[in-house]
């Protein structure tokens, strides 16, 4: 066959060949048989060329030397190669803003920070609003406006005092008690301010019997027996405690003459003051006056009085420059240091207390405390008939300055001779 088709294929190219009737399928035959070997080159592995031609036929003597179209053995079976995991590169573009992909950029875990964020500057933006509303039911603006108006002579007592109050009324929940102790020697306007903070308290709270004003002359006389008055204050002051826990408010209770109450009286209340007590306890505000600490006032100021003037809002006394306020504030808690550790020695209770001292009235005080309770009881208020009054008292004469023995405590007396 091989032979025929080579002379067929000689008798095509040769000169004078018969008509195209004999040589058209001979040339579709080549023409098939040349695209099914390309077809089978496509297909078959490399190193393996298609049975076509007869330089195939001389690679492989094996195989037949005649014309099919059935397709050759299969090629052995590649083994199957493992894909090669590619790592997740995130490509951004040059030109193009870089961005996270949303699936990291919104996890739960931020929006749950997001949240607890919000809910703790909520309750610290409500816990600031309820201690504003807290402070101002006591108008402790007022208060101060009015013991800087009728207290002469102590503007450092008090802003002490006020400032104390300020920090422990802008909460309701305390831990401890509020205890403020004012000492100094008579005259000084400790009883006064007592009154003026009993009559204030009563007026914010809109209710008497949270205000306790004890006298200690006057309860507790002498030839009482301690232990009789010990049971009544502290009955007393459960029932202004209880009364003002339910109607959510703090009480105040103002002892006075706190040097004459017995031993059995400050440890009872020193009792008032420890942790151990019901939480009522806690919510309170406790004010003793006392004249205990007195000479120690009196020696201080007598020899501090060139060194630290107390400050006055008026300008009195020199210009108040820095160096004056300096010195001032250092001597004021110099003498409320060395005040408290001579109180403690004759009885724990202080160790737990506010001190504020009370310092001496000079001349000038006086006189305003003569127009005072001139105006007061309906007489002019005149200023050289106040200072004749003033000149009649007896001074402690230190440094060019003039300082009261015993205070405003003979004015009220001496007004009334008028």
């Amino acid at each position: 066959m091989d032979r025929g088709q080579t002379s067929l294929e000689t008798k095509a190219v040769a000169p004078g060949a018969p008509g195209p009737s004999v040589m058209a399928p001979v040339r579709a035959v080549v023409r098939l048989r040349r695209r099914v070997c390309l077809l089978r080159k496509r297909r078959l592995p490399p190193g393996v060329g298609p049975d076509c031609g007869p330089q195939a036929r001389r690679a492989n003597p094996d195989q037949p030397r005649f014309f099919t179209f059935d397709d050759p053995a299969e090629p052995p079976s590649r083994t199957p190669r493992k894909r090669r995991r590619r790592s997740r590169v995130v490509l951004y573009p040059e030109t193009s803003r870089k961005c996270r992909p949303r699936a990291e950029h919104r996890s739960r875990a931020q929006r749950c920070l997001l949240l607890l964020v919000a809910i703790v500057g909520f309750q610290v933006l409500n816990a600031i609003e309820n201690l504003d509303d807290n402070a101002q039911r006591y108008d402790l603006d007022g208060l101060e406006k009015a013991l800087q108006r009728a207290v002469f002579g102590q503007p450092a007592a008090v802003g002490r005092i006020v400032a104390l109050l300020r920090d422990y009324l802008a909460t309701h929940v305390h831990s401890r008690p509020l205890l403020l102790a004012l000492h100094g020697p008579s005259g000084v306007g400790k009883s006064h301010v007592g009154r003026l903070l009993a009559r204030h308290f009563r007026a914010v709270l809109e209710d008497g019997a949270l205000v306790l004003q004890y006298h200690a002359q006057h309860h507790c006389p002498e030839p009482r027996a301690a232990q009789d008055c010990r049971e009544e204050l502290a009955q007393r002051v459960a029932d202004v405690v209880a009364r003002a826990e339910a109607e959510e408010k703090t009480p105040l209770l103002v002892l006075d003459e706190v040097e004459l109450m017995p031993a059995a009286l400050l440890d009872e209340l020193h009792g008032f003051l420890q942790p151990q007590r019901s939480h009522p306890f806690h919510n309170a505000i406790y004010v003793l006056l006392s004249r205990t600490g007195g000479p120690h006032i009196t020696r201080f100021v007598l020899q501090n009085a060139s060194r630290a003037l107390p400050l006055r809002p008026d300008g009195a006394h020199g210009a108040h420059s820095a160096e004056a306020a300096a010195a001032a504030m250092w001597a004021e808690e110099e003498l409320r240091s060395s005040l408290q550790a001579l109180l403690v020695r004759e009885h724990p209770l202080w160790q737990a207390a506010a001190i504020v001292p009370f310092l001496l009235l000079d001349k000038r005080d006086i006189v305003n405390c003569f127009r005072d309770e001139m105006a007061g009881e309906g007489f002019f208020p005149e200023q050289a008939r106040a200072e004749l009054l003033a000149g009649q008292l007896s001074y402690y004469r230190v440094a060019g300055r003039e300082f009261a023995v015993t205070g405003c405590k003979q004015v009220v007396a001496r007004v009334n001779l008028l």
